[in-house]
């Protein structure tokens, strides 16, 4: 949802950067994807990291509107995470570049267009492929990338053992009764013009629709997962304020990252790939 511009021009700097910084052992060859699902010809970007024996899990990483999952792996300089955690990283590509979420502003939503059972479908090909092991699938993604994973992981609990979602919530109305605990790990600035902190009408590139807060997610998950007390605030790092809820059932946790004025962006004041790899590594 942000301007693709600025997306590009950073990727290229962070890829760059990596390029000269990073150890780690690339797979030279990252083989993209196919599945048709619905009668549609869905694409993906797949990275296995070089020599991996048994995976650690598998993370589905969803872009935003206006953006492909080459893109995604761009900005957020996934591939690098998942060899560092021996994770295999899909980035699946969205119909119109966006998600069908359940908000009704996007292409794919008004064409009626099954995300969910498309990226079900997806998590069930590359599980049986690859040997993930049963339930260490993940999923991340950034703006309307965000709220596809918001969606997923409240409809496909049985699949997805944990949802980390940037800059992005859930539409009112969008019905979220996961089937057993999930653990979500929520980032979100209060600076986001794009998709607001604190909720209510958003006009993104597909149209216009009304979300709930940030805080208002996660005390939903909250209360879905079982969780004895209210989310918790720990010493915050500068503009960074964290809040856990912990002892929720089945060892799930709720978590609430806040950055004071943050913009809507992949957050760098806070490293969001690697928080949620460690969050996901955990669960």
């Amino acid at each position: 949802m942000f301007a693709r511009l600025a997306v590009r021009s950073f990727a290229v700097a962070a890829a760059a950067a990596f390029a000269l910084a990073s150890t780690a052992e690339a797979n030279p060859v990252d083989p993209p994807g196919a599945l048709t699902f619905g009668g549609l010809q869905r694409t993906y970007m797949l990275h296995v990291p070089f020599g991996l024996g048994q995976p650690a899990g598998l993370v589905i990483n969803l872009h935003g509107s206006g953006q492909t999952g080459a893109d995604q792996a761009a900005v957020t300089n996934y591939n690098a995470i998942g060899d560092q955690y021996g994770f295999i990283v899909a980035y699946p590509d969205g119909i119109d570049m966006s998600w069908a979420d359940g908000r009704g502003a996007s292409i794919p939503d008004r064409q009626g267009v099954d995300d969910v059972g498309f990226l079900s479908a997806l998590i069930e090909r590359l599980s049986n492929e690859y040997g993930i092991p049963p339930g260490r699938v993940f999923v991340t993604g950034m703006s309307a990338g965000g709220f596809m994973a918001t969606r997923l992981a409240c409809d496909r609990a049985d699949l997805v053992t944990a949802a980390a979602p940037v800059a992005g919530t859930l539409g009112v109305g969008v019905n979220c009764a996961p089937s057993r605990p999930v653990s979500l790990l929520l980032t979100h600035g209060t600076g986001d013009t794009v998709v607001p902190y604190d909720g209510g009408p958003m006009v993104g590139r597909g149209g216009a629709s009304d979300i709930i807060s940030a805080p208002a997610l996660a005390d939903r998950f909250r209360q879905a997962d079982g969780c004895p007390g209210p989310l918790i605030e720990q010493p915050p790092a500068g503009p960074v304020q964290r809040m856990d809820a912990a002892g929720c059932a089945g060892g799930s946790e709720v978590a609430l990252v806040r950055i004071d004025g943050g913009p809507h962006i992949w957050p760098f004041v806070v490293d969001a790939s690697q928080a949620s790899a460690q969050f996901f590594a955990s669960h």
